[in-house]
């Protein structure tokens, strides 16, 4: 925000400016009024750039911007006139803006895809004012600086276009701040803070969002907790177990599948919920999963020792909406307790007895 309402001072600025000078002229204020108006623009740039996570600054650029473009303005002024320092800016205007388009554009395919209809209104906005810039440039080296009184037809519609965007422009874009924030705190609101996986209520919306698509088939859940855990908080810390938490979160979620679901839903208990596959895909998943973590090496800060753990998975019968969510969870703790007590570092698929059977604590099972 501190960008885009640093650009909207400048662009006032060079306005204010335009009055005083009161036409095409030589003097400072124009030099000054000429590096505003294209200063605006670069600021809104950079405040973009910082909305979708960039980390830019913005004195320094616009400094030296200012700087090299009034330097650039006094070689023009002397060496081809002033016509060719007012087609400068106006060419360098059409330029700025479409290269913003440009990259709205691109930002509707990658960074922005969640603002896709925002995205479009704003390139369609800033296009127009590339257009318009361009025109004017053509129309300057066509008939001189003539082509920039005020009671010009182009020079008003310009200005009309122009005043209408300070107008729509700003709501606009604390608009889109809020829904960025809007969206933020609703992501914020379904991921684990630990692992940044869904919890268990962005796994109920995310199965929601799924189902509700004419190409959903049934799901799979797999319940996947880690064995001893309670020994690892024990003998090295609650710090050291959180960074075990983080490490199987990251294998859970490089090993899934592009399009599953991974989450963790407790303590050291987490979930992956397995689509467009059937039983044998889902089996052969979860064994690889389990490989996997029973051979990887786990390095923490200030252990010395390096770490190894295990987990035990239980596999749901197949899910069929989001509805199902809490009985297949209940039915994959079941079998994922009897894995538990055959001994551990086992994979265990529901039977059918699982859909009667409530969820047992582990009481015998208390040290994970």
């Amino acid at each position: 925000m501190d960008f885009f309402a640093a650009g909207n001072l400048l662009l006032a600025l060079a306005y204010i400016l335009q009055l005083l000078e009161g036409g095409p002229a030589w003097s400072l204020l124009s030099v000054i009024n000429h590096n505003l108006t294209l200063a605006s623009p670069i600021a809104y740039w950079l405040g973009a750039m910082r909305f979708f996570g960039r980390p830019v600054q913005l004195l320094r650029p616009l400094i030296l911007f200012c700087v090299l473009y009034g330097l650039l303005q006094w070689l023009v002024q002397w060496g081809l006139g002033p016509t060719a320092r007012y087609a400068m800016l106006a060419a360098m205007a059409s330029l700025l803006f479409f290269v913003m388009t440009v990259t709205v554009i691109y930002g509707v395919r990658t960074f922005a895809k969640d603002l896709h209809g925002e995205m479009i209104f704003f390139a369609l906005l800033i296009s127009g004012i590339c257009v318009l810039n361009a025109l004017k440039f053509l129309k300057i080296m066509d008939g001189g600086l003539d082509a920039l009184q005020m009671d010009s037809r182009f020079q008003l519609v310009f200005y009309i276009y122009m005043s209408t965007l300070a107008t729509i422009v700003p709501p606009s874009i604390v608009w889109l701040v809020l829904r960025r924030l809007t969206d933020d705190l609703r992501n914020r609101a379904a991921r684990d803070p630990l692992t940044d996986l869904l919890n268990r209520r962005g796994l109920v919306e995310a199965l929601q969002q799924y189902f509700n698509t004419r190409s959903a088939v049934p799901a799979y859940l797999l319940l996947i907790d880690i064995d001893h855990f309670k020994n690892i908080n024990d003998t090295y810390g609650h710090q050291a177990g959180d960074g075990v938490i983080c490490h199987v979160a990251g294998l859970i979620r490089s090993t899934a599948r592009r399009g599953d679901l991974t989450g963790r839903i407790g303590g050291e208990e987490f979930v992956a919920v397995c689509l467009e596959t059937d039983e044998q895909g889902v089996m052969l998943l979860a064994e690889r999963l389990r490989t996997k973590l029973e051979s990887d090496v786990i390095t923490l800060p200030g252990v010395i020792q390096p770490l190894r753990c295990t987990v035990t998975i239980g596999i749901s019968p197949a899910l069929y909406g989001a509805y199902g969510l809490e009985d297949a969870l209940r039915q994959a703790d079941a079998a994922l307790y009897r894995g538990k007590a055959a001994g551990r570092d086992r994979v265990e698929v529901a039977m059918q007895s699982d859909s009667t059977v409530a969820q047992e604590p582990y009481a015998a099972l208390a040290e994970g």
